[in-house]
């Protein structure tokens, strides 16, 4: 009777109730444990809505998987803004600096399809582009071109 249970939780708020609680309660797991760990997995994302998938077999014990949330959530929460632009190419409505852009790149280069820290950066600025926001206070675009030609290589090198 083992089985999987996939939920989207509050980064580092997961509780017993909905929507964990219902769909652990009729399983052997440890309900609180279970949340225990999530929460310990998902605080660096505090507050995001997180992807878990919780795995577990008769005998009670588990595996959980914490997902990357999305692009445009990680970058709306490290430069503080609430909704995207209606206009991205006409009204900016935030900015971001390289050590911001480089920060969501590594939080999320797992699950993009980059092989480098560089490329998953050139990612997350087209997610900065349809949003709206600008890096170093430039449109996104003439920042990516600045990356491709090499001029930020040293800040993006694998450490």
């Amino acid at each position: 009777m083992a089985g999987t249970i996939e939920a989207l939780v509050p980064g580092g708020q997961a509780n017993p109730g909905p929507p964990l609680g219902p769909e652990l309660g009729p399983t052997p797991v440890d309900v609180q444990e279970v949340v225990n760990q999530i929460n310990e997995q998902t605080a660096a994302f505090d507050g995001m809505e997180v992807p878990v998938t919780v795995e577990y077999e008769d005998d009670g014990s588990f595996t959980i998987e914490v997902g990357v949330p999305p692009t445009a959530a990680l970058i709306k929460d490290e430069a503080g803004f609430e909704t995207g632009s209606g206009e991205p190419q006409e009204n900016f409505v935030a900015n971001m600096t390289i050590d911001q852009v480089k920060k969501v790149a590594k939080q999320k280069q797992t699950d993009l399809l980059s092989y480098d820290l560089k490329n998953a950066a050139k990612e997350v600025v087209g997610t900065c582009t349809s949003l709206g926001v600008t890096i170093e206070g430039e449109n996104p675009r003439e920042f990516k071109e600045r990356l491709d030609s090499g001029e930020y290589d040293d800040q993006f090198a694998e450490e």
